[in-house]
């Protein structure tokens, strides 16, 4: 497999780098994900020259405007050093596959950071790194570590990250019509468990490339694919599509092989199995009866399975 290159922030693999000196080292991270994803750790504040150990930091409504200051100090402000941060890394930021961000952080916070008026909290902010990277690099995969312990939202991240890792791959090559069709008929039915409309949306994009379009063509389907699977797969559109699949081994399994597979998926459709189960036994109808566009097709093994992501979901 070829290097996944995926940012992280520096105190997650158990880095001395937070404003106390400590780390919040995450095990799964490490010692897990690492199995698969070449880290590239990153601390905005000590990148910002802020030091370590260093006084702590917050983010404040000043004038109608987020500031990033002291907690004791509030005379302390390094706001336009930490937005400073993020322009000078671009260059490896715009290769990686995704990032894993630390929770609450006035730098690194992805959603739902502190942000203090007249000294009462309220959870709205985003911090200042990570809002760069939001804003920098939409269809770069972003997740915080806290919500990495949702089995949704970590399969959801995590399938993403390859994803864009497999759009990366295809771009190492010169960019042609049919490489960008290839790409999108093994993603589709990806696509589709995410948003049917969406999904819809990016066939009839693709049907309009062109040689002379091509390069405007795959920058709005890479970002409308990403922001399609941003969206967390429902079970209702698992469901729909475990049953378009099914479609494709027609009249090629007897009765009782259709009815346990209509069965099952409406067992998961339940939440009384999870998801590994139904595709499990389409994998095992496909083995014996391959069909071309399912053999292609990303949705059975959208990352490797032992992650076991598709056992939790």
């Amino acid at each position: 497999m070829d290097t996944i290159s995926v940012g992280i922030s520096s105190c997650l693999l158990g880095n001395l780098v937070r404003y106390d000196g400590a780390h919040k080292y995450n095990s799964y991270i490490e010692r897990t994900l690492g199995q698969y994803f070449q880290f590239r750790a990153f601390c905005p504040e000590v990148e910002a020259g802020l030091g370590t150990p260093r006084p702590a930091v917050q983010l404040r409504e000043v004038e109608q405007h987020i500031r990033v200051v002291g907690v004791k100090d509030h005379s302390l402000d390094v706001t336009e050093a930490l937005q400073q941060v993020g322009e000078k890394q671009r260059s490896w930021l715009e290769g990686l596959c995704g990032y894993i961000l630390k929770k609450d952080s006035p730098s690194c916070g992805m959603e739902r950071v502190k942000v203090y008026k007249n000294d009462i909290p309220a959870r709205g902010g985003v911090g200042v790194f990570a809002d760069y990277l939001q804003q920098h690099f939409p269809t770069l995969p972003i997740e915080e570590e806290g919500r990495l312990g949702d089995p949704g939202l970590r399969e959801n991240f995590i399938q993403r990250v390859f994803v864009r890792h497999r759009w990366q791959q295809m771009l190492q090559q010169p960019l042609s019509a049919h490489a960008l069709m290839t790409f999108h008929s093994q993603h589709k039915l990806i696509a589709m468990s995410h948003d049917q409309n969406r999904a819809k949306q990016l066939g009839r994009l693709i049907a309009d490339v062109r040689a002379d379009n091509i390069d405007t063509i795959a920058q709005r389907y890479i970002v409308d694919l990403m922001a399609c699977l941003k969206i967390v797969a429902t079970r209702g559109n698992q469901v729909n599509v475990l049953q378009h699949i099914q479609g494709y081994l027609k009249q090629n399994i007897d009765s009782d092989d259709k009815q346990e597979l209509i069965e099952t998926i409406e067992t998961y459709r339940q939440g009384s199995v999870p998801l590994i189960v139904p595709l499990t036994l389409l994998r095992h109808h496909f083995r014996k009866q391959p069909d071309a566009f399912i053999d292609a097709s990303f949705y059975m093994t959208p990352h490797p399975a032992e992650l076991s992501l598709l056992n939790e979901i």
